[in-house]
């Protein structure tokens, strides 16, 4: 046994000294950011890999901002998978594979895929991808008796149809588009089989609306999920590999330990550089550096200040989110990898305080599970809208995964949970781009303040203040009367 001589600090521990700015203004600041050694965001923000936080819908919004969210895994393997290929189909200069429909295919079954899959038109194609028309919204508008008319009957027909060839650039088909007045362009090789669609809303619109949209190299949003390191973690990732999830996360609370460093080692040697992994969660120098050795190409942060995690409580473990931030930044210089702030985030100055100690990125749960994105309703008390969030190691969490992966829990099993999580509400605050917005203006803001233009020059010139009980209640609104 022993005792570390120095103290453990948290955000609201500490404030960041004000310093001479050459920026005249917060636009200024470049948030530019490693995720991993390889893989940049445009903001240093991050959706939770948690089950009421992130899925499709709000890893689509992250990646339109600049930054990335990562499913969760608490899915089987196909929902998984599905919610992935979501995010990859949602918008992109050309849908590789997109959905289709054959000619002999009811009206009824077709109008099913369209609304699964919210798209309003499919391409028609035989047996050998052959296309022989396009069967759109528009067309089926009139059609009596759905179930019983085939798609042959409604469709444009091929010979009235507009396409171009498979490997033509946004240019060319921004051109084709505006000429003709279309909303969908059919690519084809040259003997007449379908090779991809060109649409004008992932072309023109969401390029003007999304300037600072994170994609792949194919013009497909990014997008990450989360793995194990046990049972079947590694059909899991080569399977999220194959729709094209471009990093993977080791969901483990406790990151430093044997098995997930040789998961890691397992996962590169299967993927090699298909995928970025980032490892975690680890709150040490040692942690850091072991998992950066191991292969890791990024490491999460963060022992127990998640706003839902009792693990300090349950176990007794962990360290003030700053002072871990702060020690795995040391293991972050020395091995070229960074590192995520998780946990602990409740305003952007927590986001400004977590980059200026050394993180590259912060990943944000609570304030994001509020918002319109996330999974599940939202609940109305007392005339206030809130929604549900829970802690991944809450017995909410496992009795939930347990339903949607449809493994089932005995009473034993559910007794023998020691949760280190819990559920709760937190109030409805609107869309997920309103709750980034403020994140990243507020960080612009405390960059200024730092006199630092690039996250890496604050790294630079970041100066901590301890600051005593008196002085964050003086940095607190006070001395008001409720109006």
């Amino acid at each position: 046994m022993k005792l570390l001589e120095h103290e453990g600090l948290t955000f609201d521990d500490v404030l960041l000294v004000p310093q001479r700015t050459d920026l005249a203004s917060r636009k200024q600041a470049n948030t530019e950011t490693d995720l991993t050694k390889t893989f940049k965001l445009q903001i240093p923000v991050i959706s939770a890999n948690m089950d009421t936080v992130t899925e499709s819908a709000m890893a689509i919004a992250m990646a339109r901002l600049g930054g990335i969210g990562i499913i969760h895994r608490y899915l089987s393997i196909e929902d998984e998978v599905r919610q992935v290929s979501k995010v990859k189909r949602s918008e992109s200069i050309v849908i590789e594979e997109p959905y289709t429909v054959t000619a002999d295919q009811t009206v009824e079954a077709a109008l099913a895929v369209m609304k699964r899959f919210g798209i309003r038109g499919l391409p028609v194609i035989d047996r050998k991808k052959k296309l022989l028309g396009m069967l759109t919204f528009r067309d089926t508008l009139f059609v009596e008796a759905p179930a019983r008319r085939k798609v042959k009957d409604v469709m444009t027909p091929r010979n009235k149809l507009v396409v171009g060839k498979k490997g033509a650039s946004s240019e060319q088909a921004i051109k084709i588009l505006e000429a003709n007045r279309l909303e969908k362009l059919p690519l084809v090789n040259g003997n007449g089989t379908l090779a991809g669609l060109i649409t004008v809303k992932d072309i023109i619109e969401k390029k003007t609306m999304y300037p600072k949209a994170i994609k792949d190299k194919s013009g497909h949003l990014a997008a990450g999920a989360a793995i194990g390191v046990k049972g079947d973690y590694l059909e899991r990732a080569q399977e999220l590999v194959k729709v094209g999830a471009d990093v993977l996360v080791l969901d483990i609370a406790h990151g430093h330990a044997s098995y997930a460093i040789e998961a890691i080692k397992k996962l590169k040697a299967r993927l090699g550089s298909k995928v970025q992994i980032i490892a975690g969660n680890t709150a040490t120098y040692e942690g850091t550096k072991d998992l950066a050795k191991a292969g890791a190409d990024a490491v999460k942060v963060g022992v127990g200040p998640g706003a839902t995690c009792t693990t300090r409580i349950v176990t007794g473990s962990g360290v003030p989110q700053l002072t871990a931030v702060m020690e795995a930044a040391r293991a972050a210089r020395e091995t070229g990898v960074p590192i995520i702030a998780d946990g602990g985030i409740r305003t952007s100055g927590d986001v400004t305080k977590a980059i200026a100690a050394g993180a590259s990125t912060v990943m944000a749960g609570s304030l994001l599970a509020g918002t319109e994105e996330s999974p599940g309703p939202t609940i109305s008390r007392d005339g206030v809208k809130h929604k549900v969030i829970r802690g991944m190691a809450s017995l909410g969490a496992a009795l939930g995964r347990a339903e949607r992966t449809g493994d089932e829990m005995e009473d034993d099993d559910i007794q023998g949970v020691v949760p280190e999580g819990v559920e709760a509400l937190v109030p409805f605050r609107g869309t997920a781009a309103e709750v980034v917005n403020q994140l990243v203006g507020g960080f612009c803001s405390g960059m200024s303040y730092c006199g630092a233009k690039t996250i890496k020059e604050m790294w630079q010139k970041a100066v901590f203040l301890k600051i005593s009980q008196a002085a964050y209640l003086e940095s607190r609104p006070h001395d008001l009367e409720k109006p």
